[in-house]
């Protein structure tokens, strides 16, 4: 089951369309970057095991970023070399061998290098994006991040001439959740909320503040995990693909 409820409703007049883990495969499961990096780097973690080093960082990464205030989203890099020390240190407070800095730094750059060339565009997306517009729909891209490197990926993933508006937070100096957002694309495309859907795999970004101002919001659960345990949040739609929103 992919909908939230029975009723599919017609193509609206506009999107509001995430990037990362949405159109293109980004960010998702990053327990498998960050254990496949802590692979190349076996030799230098000895006699900690990869895996022990990559849960630690990983639990680290992930307190970090559930209380990083957005500015941390333009500095990406620097973020990660701060949640590798943490993880670090926080297996020389268990008792483990203690790791260098410069190893964390290492580590970290190299998990940014590696997530950036495994970036794709999963399957079928820039032709479910071709058909909404073809349809009429109109189209705008909305994404967080820093404006070089997300600017980057619109170019080198053939976005640009897919959206009649492109809005990226490092440009615009604002970025989701926060409403202007979500209000400032729409007043681009000259939509109200009604006339809007909003889609993306960010249950606060994508579907809690959307649905605030009325805009129909799709949750895009590319993996197929199913909404978290105990979560509030109820999508208007759950898809796992953009192709599943083209009519017919």
């Amino acid at each position: 089951m992919t909908t939230t409820n029975s009723v599919i409703k017609p193509l609206p007049r506009a999107m509001l369309i995430d990037m990362d883990d949405t159109i293109l495969s980004a960010y998702g499961r990053p327990e498998i970057a960050w254990n496949t990096i802590a692979e190349e780097f076996a030799d230098e973690l000895a006699p900690l095991p990869p895996p022990q080093v990559a849960t630690a960082v990983l639990a680290y990464a992930r307190q970090f970023w559930s209380t990083a205030g957005a500015e941390w989203r333009m500095k990406l890099g620097e973020a990660r070399r701060l949640t590798v020390r943490g993880g670090f240190a926080a297996l020389a407070a268990s008792g483990h061998r203690a790791l260098s800095d410069d190893l964390a730094d290492r580590l970290a750059d190299r998990f940014t290098t590696y997530r950036e060339e495994a970036i794709f565009v999963f399957p079928g997306a820039h032709d479910a994006i071709d058909a909404f517009k073809a349809h009429g729909v109109k189209l705008a891209l909305v994404t967080n991040g820093a404006a070089d490197m997300q600017r980057a990926k619109v170019e080198r993933f053939e976005l640009t001439h897919r959206f009649d508006h492109i809005q990226i937070e490092g440009e615009h100096g604002f970025g989701k959740p926060e409403e202007r957002a979500y209000l400032h694309a729409m007043e681009a495309l000259g939509v109200t909320a009604e006339d809007t859907w909003m889609i993306g795999d960010n249950l606060e970004w994508e579907v809690v503040t959307p649905q605030r101002l009325g805009i129909y919001a799709i949750w895009l659960d590319a993996h197929g995990e199913g909404l978290p345990e105990g979560s509030t949040v109820k999508p208007d739609r759950i898809i796992r693909s953009l192709t599943e929103l083209v009519p017919g």
